[in-house]
């Protein structure tokens, strides 16, 4: 049983930012890539999953992450399911899931070593708020001017096919071996699971959804899973725990209520797993209260925010 407020690590990176905020208060002359989320007990058991934040002053190395299959036959644990949620984007700022066409296995090794690999992945412009998925074994690459919130296996199974000219090493054998013959995008559809809660990736290793919490509401979290809470916007708190934005909560095997403060509350919830967690959270007080209390969204795991009117009623009648 865990709840804990995270820990942070920076990782230095040579495509990183010196100026994090307002996601973190570091501001220093060595370029900061990663902030890493870790549990406060660094002699606990490392989770499954790996919560993260990206800053990109230049663009990240072409790469691709094997899948578990692969993964295993060269030793490692497991392979590298990743999603990605844009918290920032500059003019312009790009993301490439995928390759422009299908390249066969001597195509794609020549297009390494001769660097044209830049020129076959699928480039597109992001906003903030939009979500990727990046499955194992496929091509992708991350653009100038983002910030991005990643959840992903916890794993550094990397495998870079360019780097533009950082001198870094290629793994052309990895990289041909581990890539996927499907290389396009899967589109990430949004589903609206409750008034509350959004579901952006079910993956087949995790799930995230995105919270919507109404100012004053009060809501019980039952973490059965191992569950990472970050912080987007606003305010609450979580027995002892004061969260504000970036901060986030590590969750595994227990529950917790969180009181949200007046301007209410957004963040991003990831939870180890395949499907969405129909128990994940029980609205206490605030809107759409009553029919959490009476178990609709248990039932019907759809229901939708109760009408104004109909809110009106029931709290004249209390």
């Amino acid at each position: 049983m865990a709840i804990e407020e995270t820990r942070i690590r920076l990782i230095p990176k040579p495509w990183g930012r010196t100026d994090l905020r307002p996601w973190n208060l570091h501001h220093d002359a060595a370029a900061m890539g990663e902030l890493w989320f870790e549990r406060t007990n660094a002699h606990a058991p490392n989770p499954a999953l790996l919560l993260k934040l990206l800053f990109t002053s230049a663009p990240l190395s072409i790469q691709v992450h094997p899948d578990d299959l692969y993964a295993r036959s060269i030793g490692l644990a497991h392979g590298k399911c990743e999603a990605w949620y844009v918290l920032a984007a500059a003019a312009g700022a790009q993301i490439a899931v995928g390759l422009k066409h299908r390249l066969t296995s001597t195509q794609l090794r020549a297009s390494i070593c001769d660097g044209s690999i830049a020129e076959h992945v699928q480039w597109r412009a992001v906003r903030a708020g939009e979500t990727a998925l990046v499955r194992p074994g496929t091509i992708h690459a991350i653009g100038a001017g983002l910030v991005l919130v990643e959840i992903q296996q916890r794993s550094d199974a990397t495998f870079r096919l360019f780097d533009y000219g950082r001198r870094r090493e290629l793994h052309v054998d990895a990289a041909v071996a581990a890539a996927s013959a499907d290389q396009s995008e899967l589109k990430v559809r949004l589903h609206k699971l409750s008034a509350a809660r959004t579901l952006l990736v079910a993956s087949p290793h995790f799930v995230l959804e995105r919270v919507a919490f109404s100012p004053g509401s009060i809501w019980k979290l039952n973490a059965t899973r191992e569950t990472w809470l970050f912080i987007l916007t606003g305010h609450a708190r979580a027995g002892p725990i004061d969260m504000h934005t970036g901060n986030a909560l590590f969750i595994e095997a227990d529950r917790m209520h969180i009181e949200v403060g007046p301007e209410g509350l957004e963040g991003l919830i990831a939870y180890a797993g395949s499907a969405s967690a129909a128990e994940l959270l029980c609205n206490l007080r605030g809107s759409g209260a009553q029919e959490a209390a009476q178990g609709a969204d248990r039932v019907h795991f759809q229901a939708r925010a109760m009408p104004l009117t109909r809110a009106r009623a029931a709290r004249a009648a209390a």
